[in-house]
């Protein structure tokens, strides 16, 4: 799922862990889930950031001070303004986007 088209609330929200952890069973389970989730978005949006912002790096490698960039500041905002990763992460588990599996629990069904 694109984190730039998602529909994460913007602030933090409070969430029935128990009705939310039903698929799994486990709270815990359910939140290390959500949490690997927010990671690859972290992750994610760190490699866009980083490749965005690559475009206005200097190749001279000097101590002068650094000019401020209109268009380098406005990328940082645009990044800054995004819902957090683990708030995109949740509404992604609750929307069933996010496919896990347990290998140790998949193998004692067999």
């Amino acid at each position: 799922m694109d984190y730039k088209k998602t529909n994460a609330p913007l602030t933090t929200v409070t969430r029935d862990m128990v009705k939310l952890s039903e698929d799994t069973g486990n709270v815990y389970e359910t939140v290390a889930i959500i949490a690997k989730r927010a990671n690859q978005i972290a992750e994610q949006m760190k490699h866009d950031l980083d490749k965005k912002l690559q475009e206005f790096a200097s190749l001279a490698d000097s101590t002068e001070e650094i000019t401020e960039n209109r268009e380098q500041i406005e990328i940082s905002r645009y990044y800054e303004k995004l819902p957090k990763p683990t708030l995109i992460a949740a509404q992604e588990y609750e929307e069933g986007k996010i496919y896990s599996r347990n290998p140790a629990r998949d193998h004692n069904m067999d």
